[in-house]
């Protein structure tokens, strides 16, 4: 289905840039560390009440700071697309908002309380307009995102509670690509010990394992197992991967020390399952302990699982003709460089789920900036969106 004439410049009319504006500017002027977003939930939770809205709490696992739930119905049946954000921010300093010509800046504005604030006001659009004929829209804001404070364990809940739409888009700030494919990720840290203390070279028990000859053993495994998973390759996404980050062993030159340390990460590719990937990953591990006579404490910590979109979808359909009609050309494609709340989408529930977010920078910095203008056109884009995705059946 193809909006109709008219409908884009009825939705287009009525996004409001100052009503925008103040919205990332009072979503940013609340600080939100991931794990503490309870404040900022309260305060988009109030302001989406204050404007008629019906708000639901779920605490989906995180009673100190419930998700944000909005359901957004039409008169007729159809699908529903689900607008889906994370509020909290990483830990750095704190830097409030401010609006400098076509820009605002701030702590969030970037990641992502910009793209959130843009879901908000296409729902805003959407009521102001009557222009959803069918279908619902669902707004899902929550905590817990970023790592290494956050692993998604309030989103993962409410998907597991049937919380979710029959599609999602996602405003973080990616906006150059639609991604169709992306990469699993999970970090590990590997302990290698062995029995007696740190003690001076000289006079180590010739029986005891060296830990260094160990971890320099497990470098070279994993050299080998990253040759192997090259070979499992995406032409866009690149290539399966486990890195190494750190190694660390003793205190000074001649001691011969208790402990060695590795850290790195593992990257995936649709088509590898979570479970065997850490699974081959800890069997390396237990193959190196025996032979090496260390005992070796591993700890594997999933992020998000690899992320796949069916470009002939129907959201996906939907989105390039909304962004066609919206720009004059549909959007390329390509893949996602980072993991989000999409994989786990995907991951969990195989509900396809769009990146696309407003032009930003400074993620995951105090420098942090997003587009005001932008910000209209994806507001724009996700409200036409919903209007041709679920009118369809």
């Amino acid at each position: 289905m193809k909006p109709e004439p008219g409908t884009l410049e009825r939705l287009r009319s009525a996004v409001q840039r100052k009503r925008l504006v103040d919205t990332v500017s009072k979503l940013v002027a609340i600080p939100s560390r991931t794990g503490e977003a309870g404040a900022v939930a309260d305060g988009l939770a109030r302001m989406l009440a204050q404007e008629g809205f019906e708000v639901e709490r779920p605490a989906a696992g995180h009673p100190g700071a419930p998700a944000v739930l909005l359901r957004f119905q039409s008169k007729r049946p159809g699908r529903t697309l689900q607008f889906n954000g994370h509020l909290d921010v990483v830990h750095l300093p704190y830097v409030p908002p401010r609006t400098e010509e076509d820009r605002i800046t701030g702590s969030g504005s970037c990641d992502m309380k910009g793209g959130i604030a843009a879901a908000v006001e296409a729902l805003r659009v959407l009521r102001d307009t009557k222009a959803l004929q069918a279908g619902s829209v669902l707004l899902t804001a929550h905590d817990l995102h970023e790592a290494p404070w956050g692993f998604g364990q309030q989103l993962d809940r409410l998907i597991a509670d049937g919380l979710v739409g029959d599609a999602v888009l996602i405003p973080e700030p990616l906006c150059d690509r639609l991604p169709i494919v992306g990469r699993g990720s999970a970090t590990w840290k590997a302990s290698i010990r062995r029995p007696g203390p740190p003690i001076h070279e000289v006079v180590r028990p010739m029986h005891e394992p060296s830990v260094i000859a160990a971890g320099a053993e497990l470098v070279r495994r994993l050299q080998a197992l990253n040759t192997e998973l090259n070979c499992r390759s995406d032409t866009a996404a690149g290539c399966e991967s486990v890195f190494i980050g750190q190694i660390h062993s003793g205190e000074i030159f001649n001691q011969y020390p208790q402990e060695c340390w590795l850290e790195g990460t593992r990257r995936w590719l649709p088509g590898s399952q979570r479970a065997d990937v850490e699974r081959e990953f800890r069997d390396l591990l237990g193959e190196i302990a025996r032979r090496t006579g260390t005992a070796i404490d591993t700890q594997f910590r999933f992020i998000r699982d690899a992320y796949y979109l069916d470009q002939e979808d129907a959201v996906v359909k939907a989105f390039q003709q909304s962004y066609q009609a919206i720009t004059g050309a549909p959007l390329s494609t390509g893949p996602k460089p980072f993991v989000d709340d999409g994989n786990s989408f995907w991951g969990l529930g195989k509900i396809p789920a769009i990146t696309h977010g407003p032009r930003a920078g400074g993620q995951h910095t105090v420098h942090e900036w997003v587009s005001i203008e932008d910000l209209e056109r994806v507001a724009l884009q996700y409200a036409l969106t919903a209007v041709v995705y679920c009118a369809q059946t």
